[in-house]
């Protein structure tokens, strides 16, 4: 079974780039985007803290874990959050998620 799907991720400027995900790695969301050079604070490190690394997913969504509390309370304190929006450090990839389409949001300071 191959364990590689693509994703496409919009940068802040609009930027559109569809990248190669490995799903047998375990990588949350955020780690790709840093790995991938995507500017991306990631403060807290992955723990649902800070919030710097809020996206926006465009399409793709319903394959995705659901929210926990701990990422809708950081979500209900930015004032750009919506019913879109998700923390990349909580979504972890896996072959279901092929297709998937976000936006990056979160802040730079």
């Amino acid at each position: 079974m191959d364990h590689i799907i693509e994703i496409e991720i919009e940068d802040r400027d609009g930027t559109v780039q569809k990248i190669e995900v490995p799903t047998d790695v375990n990588l949350s969301l955020m780690e790709l985007l840093k790995a991938c050079d995507y500017e991306v604070l990631a403060t807290c490190g992955g723990m649902a803290l800070c919030a710097t690394c809020h996206v926006q997913v465009k399409s793709g969504g319903e394959h995705l874990s659901e929210p926990q509390d701990q990422e809708l309370d950081m979500l209900d304190t930015l004032p750009d959050a919506d019913d879109d929006s998700r923390l990349a450090c909580q979504l972890r990839l896996t072959n279901e998620n092929a297709g998937l389409s976000i936006k990056i949001k979160g802040a730079l300071q």
